[in-house]
């Protein structure tokens, strides 16, 4: 089985078209390196070839680099042996694809790159190692190393030849953020030669092998070779860049990530030494990256659990597939704006309803007013909004195959939605509820037919969040799973799949961020140092910060539910008196400008409430929790939540738990999620840890009895869900 075919013409030019079988996207694995070290040989010792073009034969593509899902044996595996052989070992697996592209571009022949679509990763480093490079002309193209943006960097010769071509402070600025470029961008920058029509890519790379017969040295091997931009510790513009450049990496990373920072090294000393040592260099740093668990965390969760969900993994099977054609929204504000938004992208018609025709208009101008900032074609624009119908009859919602409700986190209001809208289309349309905290299995008690009622739970603002969390009620049926998933795959989502619980999932889990930052905020300790602490664990923002984004008042009103639903079984949380006291000032976060931050006009910043300890924090209590302290409880109260969703069934799997937690609420991606992190640290130094932390914080930190029995026995969250799997 080839995976690359060889068409050798009467002028002697060999070209090598790449086309994995069975695969819709071009990737590396061990099939396409074994074929392409093949035929570098036949192309040093067949004296009838004079000269080489790599193509692709898939119309989505040139290559999307290496295939990460093969990746599970190499990546963390270092710790599994320990010891330098395994390293060394490691090193040779890395180094492997640096030799095959390096041979590839000394072979002592030209070879030309034809690039006819999107190459990404070790695809667009494989055309770094040829000598020339005619891209498609088309802006839609994307040219980019975004190994980063998954745990990894640049592990085949890209950290050392994008820098000598387009210069190593613009190589870094898209290395370090994964950032892709555009051909018209990459022209600009030297790293593609020419560009032309995708019909015309192969003429064009023949044409110039056939003209220049001798042209086989790449710029970095001739001894005239200078960077753009120079070089050298004592080249004042590349210490800078790197002075910037750790500064940024700092910023932004917080020092939580090991590919930015090995990455940064390998660029440094790569560009001061020839081309081979550098590429030694590059995979001396790339073994040391992919032995951490770290990478094998992060390509598990942010690649290959997430390609996996996107594409129907906890989809029913036996149900056939139920695109939606026509939705109804309900409730325009800002959410149900939002989904409506990205509905009509996804070319679905919305009716978008409300209590009156002016607030149901006013959420149609949501989606006017994000298109024309963005500058969209007026026709375009037109087409699209022309899907968004406006209404306050719900005579309107006939015709529509899902409904979604995301109107007031109130019982009463929910159910009196609910049943004026069965009057209209019936029970067995499939009805969605975008609550974020109130139990499907309650909600559904207003629809006559509970198997058709499930939750699908949005995250704001819509357009830009990711994932989309679809609950499972006591009695919701495959029909609404299979419909709603159906959705979000339209919609461009990524889903995850929980049964029912108050809060569900993300919203139970990420709350104990928050309660655990106003439990520490009212034992004295500061504010300031309770925000900083969050940031630099790797949350997005502070704890106070986001409650103030979510509103304190909010807050004050799932509290007071949650206790009326719970009765005797509520149990109270320390953050309780502190929501109290805001509401009772009037200071109810971002919505009326102040909260427990201050926000003044633009444009200045917001700041932190001077008042705010005086004001909440418990009379005689002066914290002096240390950093790590702080950490420990902002980590671990976040991760027995998680632990305890999985042993109450509401997570089914760690992988969605993981993804939620990730693309939810912000959970440091650097661990690859709760449940990698917990797996990462041992189960036993995890229950471990709670104990300590229940028996001077209390039960909020008191392990679920499953934790302990795996702990005991030694397993994994993924080992077992593997197992449960296999059997």
């Amino acid at each position: 089985m080839t995976t690359l075919h060889h068409d050798l013409d009467a002028d002697g030019i060999l070209t090598l078209t790449i086309d994995l079988p069975g695969q819709s996207m071009n990737v590396i694995n061990a099939d396409f390196t074994t074929d392409l070290a093949a035929a570098i040989e036949t192309i040093k010792s067949d004296a009838a070839i004079k000269g080489v073009v790599i193509t692709s034969g898939k119309a989505s593509g040139f290559m999307a680099g290496a295939d990460l899902k093969g990746m599970g044996g190499l990546v963390g595996g270092a710790r599994s042996d320990g010891g330098k052989s395994r390293m060394a070992k490691l090193f040779d697996n890395v180094f492997r694809l640096n030799q095959l592209f390096r041979s590839l571009e000394t072979c002592g022949k030209p070879v030309a790159a034809a690039i006819n679509g999107l190459a990404l990763g070790g695809g667009l480093e494989l055309t770094l190692a040829c000598h020339y490079r005619v891209c498609s002309d088309n802006p839609k193209v994307q040219l980019g190393l975004p190994e980063v943006l998954v745990g990894l960097f640049p592990g085949a010769g890209g950290t050392q030849r994008l820098p000598r071509l387009m210069g190593v402070q613009p190589a870094l600025m898209y290395l370090l953020q994964g950032k892709s470029m555009s051909p018209q961008e990459a022209l600009g920058f030297g790293v593609v030669h020419a560009l032309a029509p995708a019909a015309d890519v192969v003429a064009n790379a023949k044409a110039w092998v056939m003209a220049n017969p001798t042209k086989f040295t790449q710029p970095w091997d001739e001894k005239s070779f200078k960077f753009p931009g120079g070089v050298g510790a004592m080249n004042p513009n590349f210490a800078q860049t790197f002075m910037a450049g750790n500064a940024m990496v700092a910023k932004q990373t917080n020092h939580n990530m090991n590919a930015p920072i090995a990455m940064l090294s390998a660029v440094y000393e790569g560009t001061q030494l020839p081309m081979d040592t550098a590429l030694r260099v590059e995979s001396k740093y790339m073994a040391k990256v992919v032995s951490d668990p770290q990478a094998g965390n992060m390509i598990r969760s942010l690649f290959v659990s997430k390609q996996a969900a996107e594409k129907g993994a906890r989809r029913p099977k036996n149900v056939a597939a139920m695109p939606p054609k026509k939705i109804a929204m309900l409730g325009a504000g800002l959410m149900g704006a939002g989904v409506a938004m990205v509905a009509a992208q996804a070319g679905i018609d919305v009716v978008l309803l409300d209590r009156d025709i002016a607030a149901a208009e006013k959420g149609k101008q949501y989606t006017a007013d994000r298109l024309a900032k963005k500058r969209t074609d007026p026709a375009k624009m037109e087409a699209l909004l022309a899907r968004i119908h406006p209404t306050a009859d719900y005579a309107n919602l006939a015709g529509c195959d899902l409904i979604i409700e995301a109107v007031f986190e109130d019982r009463g209001i929910k159910a009196e939605v609910t049943k004026h809208v069965e009057a209209v289309v019936g029970a067995d349309t499939i009805f969605g509820s975008n609550t974020s905290t109130l139990p499907i299995t309650g909600l559904a008690e207003a629809w006559s037919k509970p198997a058709n009622f499930i939750g699908i739970h949005f995250f704001s603002p819509v357009e830009k969040m990711p994932l989309v969390e679809i609950i499972v009620g006591k009695e919701t049926g495959p029909e609404a799973i299979a419909k709603a998933l159906d959705f979000v795959a339209a919609i461009r989502k990524t889903p995850i799949v929980v049964n029912d619980s108050r809060g569900f999932y993300t919203s139970r889990c990420f709350g104990t961020y928050v309660q655990e930052g106003l439990a520490l905020l009212a034992e004295g300790v500061g504010p300031a140092l309770i925000e900083n602490v969050g940031k630099h664990m790797g949350m997005p923002v502070g704890p106070l910060a986001v409650n103030d984004e979510v509103g304190l008042d909010l807050s004050l009103k799932v509290a007071k539910q949650t206790r009326a639903d719970l009765g005797d079984a509520y149990k109270s949380s320390p953050s309780e008196e502190v929501i109290a006291t805001m509401n009772e000032l009037g200071r109810f976060g971002r919505k009326n400008g102040k909260g427990f931050y201050v926000y003044p006009e633009a444009p200045a910043k917001k700041y932190l409430w001077p008042e705010l300890s005086a004001t909440v924090a418990t009379p005689g209590e002066h914290s002096d929790a240390t950093p790590e302290a702080i950490r420990e409880r902002l980590l671990y109260r976040q991760m027995v939540e998680c632990a305890r969703c999985f042993a109450e069934g509401v997570l089914e799997t760690p992988e969605d738990g993981d993804l939620g937690a990730i693309f939810g609420w912000g959970f440091a991606p650097f661990t690859g999620g709760p449940f990698s992190h917990m797996d990462t640290l041992g189960l036993e130094t995890v229950v471990a840890i709670l104990d300590g932390l229940t028996q001077r914080h209390g039960d909020r930190f008191t392990p679920p009895q499953l934790l302990r029995d795996m702990a005991a026995k030694g397993e994994t969250f993924y080992g077992r869900a593997a197992a449960k799997l296999a059997a």
